[in-house]
């Protein structure tokens, strides 16, 4: 294949004029021949003055650009889209696969060798890996890093599992207006992504952990010289990479490459949303999520990493505890060490030779973890024939065996019309059921799976209760929340007939979610129901109407699975 700006020509019929036109222009951008002769390495620019979690963007690539000169390359940087999940409605997880096809894209449509995926924000570095996985330009991850703590009256904060728990405060009502203002201006002290193990966190280390991003690139502080010196890292490896034609992201994704990420996802008390890009990741290469494997390694491998909301700690003490090197060093048992990396040589050489530990705490030993099981286990049942999943490491374990009545809301905007209506008559062993939530449903599955504690309840000093959804929720948050329930209601799954007065029964040590209700009662609901769903009309939302899969296949669209 032809390399640097000989690749990929613009189609006008005659290929020497479409390279001599091609460098006229660029010529305009001062570039020099000596320059346009060498290998291109791509950079994909997702800044945006709507996404905080990227803020140090334009530091990353000028970083990235001057390791990649040094190594002898040309960089390119080029915009792409920009998500952030507070600031994209409905929510950012609709945009994902838009990111992920815009990306592909324009890295296929582009002369480039290989290329630098700049993300941290929750679907941004999904999005990327999902676009470089179906493409054959050789990628490596650059991940914007975790934001700085801040502090409350002495008590250290971070974004955004502390939003959640001052926020519920705040609906209890002991804390009050004036104080929650104040907290609010103290949370997010930096740029960067959240600082506990949500989402963000999550999909940077199982990067690192797939061996497409570099050691300790997951975790190293958004706004520490590190994280520069890891860009610059990092452009002298997608130099190698541009050379060497290699490997791309589909060779680097092998079943043992995913394997450790679903090891490394358990061990980390990681995000429930990590289940479902790994699902998308794992069907670009046209191969589905082994929901089995996901619950058999929860069994096996123990939460060792003490970082909120499983634990109390936040991304900096991770990083100085030894990141995810250090990690696998622990789980050591639980993965494939042979794996290969995007920068040369095997996963197990990234932990081998580490030097002697010097704390227990955050990244605990496999005789005293966080919790003895994994973070997630995939739940199945009558009321769940698809699956659905539980952060059990975040929920409270007097709540993982109950049975209770269901309440149930028909939509987000129905629950946010009656949850604290006292006429919705809620009890605190209630099961909220939040339904039409999903990934057609709401539409693009949003993190409404949290439902709040009813601020009566709440005022009570009710803090968890079963809540369960076919949506999603934030891996910052926390509680007994069963989520990603497939398929989903506007799917015809039997949550879409689920009545508030029914019994429901979940049990998570038996990895069971039962409706209680009569089969022959429950096949009669399903077959009388009927749908009053309105297909969209135009643009983006009718494609994802009509092609968005399950929450089990990733909800990717059905067009952009690989073929295996």
């Amino acid at each position: 294949m032809s390399r640097g700006l000989r690749r990929r020509l613009t189609s006008y019929g005659d290929r020497d004029f479409s390279l001599f036109l091609r460098q006229a222009f660029i010529k305009a951008m001062g570039f020099s021949d000596d320059a346009l002769d060498r290998p291109i390495v791509g950079i994909t620019d997702t800044w945006s003055d709507y996404n905080p979690c990227h803020g140090n963007v334009p530091q990353l690539i000028e970083s990235a650009k001057r390791g990649i000169l040094l190594a002898g390359g040309l960089p390119m940087a080029f915009p792409t889209m920009s998500l952030h999940e507070s600031f994209a409605a409905p929510t950012s997880m609709y945009l994902r696969n838009l990111m992920a096809m815009e990306t592909e894209e324009l890295i296929r449509a582009q002369p480039m060798d290989a290329v630098v995926l700049v993300g941290g924000c929750d679907k941004t570095i999904p999005a990327q890996i999902m676009a470089a996985a179906s493409g054959d330009v050789p990628a490596i991850v650059l991940p914007t890093g975790p934001m700085d703590t801040g502090s409350h009256r002495g008590e250290r904060l971070g974004a955004c599992t502390d939003c959640r728990r001052l926020w519920g405060a705040f609906r209890a009502g002991t804390i009050g207006d004036a104080e929650i203002a104040e907290i609010g201006d103290r949370l997010a002290a930096s740029v960067g992504t959240c600082t506990v193990m949500g989402t963000a966190s999550t999909m940077a280390c199982l990067a690192e952990a797939m061996g497409l991003a570099l050691p300790m690139a997951a975790s190293a502080p958004a706004t520490s010289a590190e994280r520069v010196r890891l860009a610059e890292a990092t452009g002298r490896a997608a130099v190698r990479l541009a050379e060497a034609g290699g490997p791309t992201v589909a060779d680097v994704l092998t079943p043992g490459a995913i394997r450790n990420a679903v090891a490394v996802l358990q061990a980390l008390g990681g995000s429930t949303n990590g289940v479902v890009h790994l699902a998308a990741i794992v069907g670009r290469l046209g191969r589905r999520l082994d929901l089995a494997e996901v619950d058999a390694l929860g069994r096996a491998v123990p939460v060792l990493v003490d970082l909120k909301p499983s634990g109390s700690g936040y991304m900096r003490d991770f990083h100085e505890a030894g990141g995810v090197p250090r990690l696998l060093a622990e789980i050591a048992d639980a993965i494939d060490p042979g794996a290969a990396t995007v920068e040369g040589g095997s996963l197990g050489d990234r932990f081998a030779g580490l030097p002697p530990r010097w704390e227990d705490r955050t990244i605990r030993r496999r005789d005293d973890p966080v919790s003895p099981s994994g973070a997630i286990a995939v739940l199945s049942g009558n009321l769940a024939p698809g699956g659905a999943v539980i952060k059990a490491s975040a929920a409270s374990p007097a709540l993982q065996r109950h049975e209770g009545r269901a309440v149930v809301f028909d939509s987000p905007a129905d629950l946010a019309a009656r949850l604290d209506d006292a006429a919705t008559g809620i009890a605190a062993d209630d099961i909220l059921v939040l339904r039409n939530a999903g990934p057609r449903g709401a539409p693009g599955m949003p993190e409404a799976g949290y439902v709040p504690i009813p601020r009566h309840l709440a005022r009570a000093g009710v803090r968890d209760m079963v809540r369960i959804s076919d949506a999603r929720m934030s891996g910052t948050a926390f509680g007994t929340v069963v989520l990603h329930v497939t398929p989903e209601a506007a799917a015809g799954g039997p949550l879409a007939v689920v009545r508030t007065g029914d019994r429901i029964r979940l049990d998570v040590p038996a990895r069971r979610l039962e409706l209680l209700v009569d089969e022959a009662e429950l096949a009669a609901r399903l077959a009388s129901l009927g749908s009053d769903r309105t297909t969209p009309p135009r643009g983006y939302a009718r494609l994802f109407d009509a092609h968005v899969l399950q929450a089990d296949e990733g909800a990717d669209f059905d067009f952009l699975r690989g073929d295996g």
